[in-house]
């Protein structure tokens, strides 16, 4: 009997012609367009500033890094990647249970299951017509818990290794932090001098370019000789660019200072200059103790130890895949087949299985194991011998810094004092107006080489802190409000300027500094010492300053070793040009002041 199913080809080959169909829409997304992207851009702000509190006042720099940390979005992204990580170790987890499935199913077609018998005894095929085993169209149940070892295992282990990456995770977002702090304390100290300078550089070019007009009316009338006044023209025009630098120099450190703590840029962002604190004691401190610290709490350190154990962890995944797999299931089944007796049923099974070719692999795999997990344990020495020296390396910047500073401190000075002296002289008409301008864009220049020299000790000092792994002990950031976390910050930063370090537990004594450690940046001598004092005869030894400026730099100043900076482009009536003062140049700026003539001091 031959029966047909037209309809059934029909909805077949529909099925195709809509497949087909939908395959041949399928073309390149297409581009955004610029509304949209402007959208999405307006869109993208609110977002950014999205729970961000208005900056009312002038900010000191404890609540710029609280508000770094609580609103920078490159620190929410690193948040975020946090989060992602916890939650697919929190996914893992799921993967040891069990397999509980649910399956439903329809079966069709359109002959008839015949079959034939054949009688056990004789062997002949059955006398009796064939019969009919199963319907044409049924449905299918069933519900059943599936549990693999081998699965379980590697799952297991999968879950032990993500849970180690959100470790990770968490020590990226540490490193990140630190960077912050830096970048923040450096961009706060470039907004505070711009503050300062920026009145004053903005009157120096007012009366530098007035002197220039003098000058030019005075040429133009033929009250001098033209080339004692071309002479003084150019040094004018030297000191001016000199200014102009200084002005382009501070004119980004706001916008700077602004992206990273998450303001608009449009604010007219004013900081509150702190006390000059330089967070020194710690440099009294053993090497050995900053050593273990470093070991302890350094965020690239502790990834690799991380890293080592997700190795380990690997090997004995290899291991588990070697073993037999044993397999158990228990299901309840139904299955509407009219034909059967019985429609519901339930079943166990329990099945084990091995691979007989991870017999010949087996020694291949131990090996690349081995070999992964020497490779991890090599990056964390070699990463551990690398970040002693960079401790090292970073408590000896932080050295040269503050001594660095001290001399900037100390020139600045000098060069504020000369330029007042000058001032008052040109008041009283006794020189010219060349030389007063001279001096004070060198006092103008002392004083940005000063703050640069104070943003470079904090700048060292935030290196060696995140060298030595210290951070603010804070809860979490979403949950503290921002003068809750501005005071943590301050109690943070009181807590390293004192020279508190987390305590090592079991020292080890191995961990002896060794003599050439000692002999490049020895301790201070007396622990009761308040300050420590740049050597002034062993170029060889660099010991910072803990308060960057004393009254006695002032009348002292011949007790100190021969400054290497060059001095201060001071225009002069009687003396001749110096290729010394041609290089004094604050290094952001690069322009280079000439000196000036004989001829050149009267207006």
């Amino acid at each position: 009997m031959k029966t047909q199913f037209p309809g059934q080809n029909r909805l077949l080959v529909s099925a195709l012609v809509v497949a087909f169909g939908l395959t041949g829409c399928m073309s390149l997304p297409a581009p955004f367009a610029p509304q949209d992207i402007l959208e999405q851009s307006a869109k993208d702000r609110v977002t950014a500033q999205a729970n961000v509190e208005p900056v009312q006042n002038a900010i000191p720099l404890e609540e710029a890094i609280a508000r770094a940390m609580k609103y920078n979005l490159d620190r929410r992204t690193r948040m975020m990647e946090e989060a992602l990580a916890l939650k697919n170790f929190d996914v893992s987890q799921y993967d040891m249970l069990p397999k509980f499935m649910a399956q439903a199913g329809y079966a069709y077609r359109n002959k008839d299951l015949i079959t034939y018998a054949t009688d056990s005894v004789t062997g002949q095929p059955s006398l009796s017509n064939p019969y009919i085993s199963s319907e044409r169209k049924h449905h299918t149940e069933d519900l059943g818990l599936t549990w693999n070892l081998l699965d379980f295992g590697v799952s297991y282990f999968n879950a032990k290794q993500n849970g180690d990456r959100v470790l990770i995770a968490a020590e990226r977002r540490r490193k990140a932090m630190h960077l912050l702090i830096q970048d923040v304390s450096s961009a706060f100290w470039r907004t505070a001098s711009a503050q300062k300078l920026n009145t004053q550089v903005r009157a120096a070019i007012v009366g530098a370019e007035q002197a220039l007009a003098d000058s030019r009316r005075s040429e133009a009338e033929k009250l001098r000789s033209p080339l004692d006044a071309l002479k003084y023209q150019r040094q004018l025009l030297e000191n001016l660019k000199l200014l102009e630098g200084v002005e382009q120099e501070l004119a980004s450190a706001r916008i700077e200072l602004a992206n990273l703590i998450n303001v608009p840029l449009v604010v007219d962002l004013k900081v509150v200059e702190p006390a000059e604190t330089l967070a020194t004691k710690v440099m009294t401190l053993p090497v050995d103790r900053l050593e273990s610290v470093a070991i302890m709490q350094n965020a690239d350190l502790r990834e690799q130890y991380y890293n080592a154990r997700i190795a380990a962890e690997e090997g004995k995944k290899v291991i588990a895949r070697m073993f037999p797999n044993l397999s158990l299931n228990y299901a309840w089944k139904y299955d509407n087949d009219s034909y059967l007796v019985n429609q519901n049923w339930r079943e166990a099974g329990a099945a084990i299985s091995f691979n007989l070719f991870n017999l010949l692999s087996a020694p291949s795999q131990m090996q690349m194991a081995d070999a992964g997990v020497a490779l991890a344990d090599q990056r964390r020495v070699a990463a551990q011998m690398a970040l002693l020296a960079q401790m090292h390396v970073a408590r000896l910047q932080f050295a040269f810094a503050v001594q660095q500073f001290n001399r900037a401190d100390a020139m600045w000075r000098v060069d504020d004092r000369i330029n007042g002296h000058t001032a008052n002289r040109e008041k009283a008409e006794a020189q010219g107006r060349l030389e007063s301008v001279a001096n004070n864009t060198a006092a103008i220049l002392s004083l940005l080489r000063r703050y640069q020299a104070l943003s470079q000790v904090h700048a060292a000092s935030g290196k060696l802190q995140a060298t030595l792994g210290m951070e603010p002990e804070i809860g979490s950031v979403r949950e503290l409000s921002l003068p809750e976390l501005t005071d943590a910050v301050r109690r943070s930063l009181k807590e390293w300027e004192d020279g508190k370090l987390p305590s090592v537990p079991n020292p080890q004594p191995e961990a002896q500094p060794t003599p050439q450690a000692e002999a490049v940046l020895p301790s201070p001598a007396p622990a009761a010492q308040a300050e420590l004092t740049p050597p002034a005869a062993a170029p060889q030894v660099a010991q910072p300053a803990v308060e960057p400026i004393v009254a006695a730099q002032e009348e002292a100043p011949a007790a100190e070793p021969a400054r290497l900076e060059t001095p201060s482009p001071v225009a002069s009536e009687s003396a001749a040009p110096e290729p010394a003062r041609q290089e004094a140049v604050v290094e952001a700026v690069g322009a280079v002041p000439v000196a000036d003539d004989a001829a050149a001091g009267e207006d």
